[in-house]
């Protein structure tokens, strides 16, 4: 079982795979599209956090530049009905700490901006992954959020939905803005995000 990897950059593949050469050999690893921009077109030298994808036809290797994100695409497989190609369309469009929000305010709206993720599989993603996700240490707070900062942002966001913005542009405006600082400050915060986009 492959953990981890430690080498240079040999080719990066227009199909999500860069080639990591480690002591003369090449290892195809399948990547997040913000993983192949990270590391550019090859050379450097890199580490990372590896799952190894065991199926009866091959063996695939999964990397991951933080180990956040290595262990929300585990999460991610642990739930029902999800395989390594959607964990990780999940982690192209989430980080570990916006997923970790989503599944702490319940929030579908957010998951179904996951291409191949509608309503039915984000609401039962949601359900799965509250057991499966160490969700004080994913979600940049350092502890769980509470109830009530949940449900005031789950209002700024309805908010925002009834203004005409989309799930990732209310992802982006909400993403750092302190959750107990009340709905209407929030919202303010929020709409002075947008208004600079």
């Amino acid at each position: 079982m492959i953990g981890s990897l430690r080498g240079t950059v040999a080719a990066v593949t227009g199909t999500g795979e860069i080639v990591v050469e480690v002591g003369g050999v090449g290892y195809r690893v399948c990547v997040t599209p913000g993983t192949v921009t990270a590391v550019g077109s090859g050379g450097p030298t890199i580490f990372l956090h590896v799952h190894t994808h065991v199926r009866e036809d091959a063996i695939v290797l999964y990397g991951f530049l933080h180990d956040d994100e290595r262990r929300c695409f585990e999460a991610l497989l642990g739930a029902h009905g999800v395989g390594p190609s959607l964990a990780l369309s999940v982690l192209s469009v989430l980080s570990p700490a916006s997923l970790s929000t989503a599944v702490l305010e319940d929030d579908v709206e957010t998951l179904c901006a996951v291409p191949g993720v509608g309503r039915k599989t984000a609401a039962r993603l949601l359900i799965d992954l509250k057991s499966r996700l160490d969700l004080p240490d994913l979600s940049g707070q350092g502890a769980p959020m509470g109830v009530g900062s949940s449900a005031s942002r789950a209002e700024a966001r309805a908010a925002l939905v009834e203004l005409g913005y989309s799930p990732e542009e209310i992802r982006v405006a909400l993403d750092g803005i302190d959750a107990d600082v009340g709905v209407e400050e929030m919202l303010r915060l929020a709409l002075r995000e947008l208004a600079t986009r």
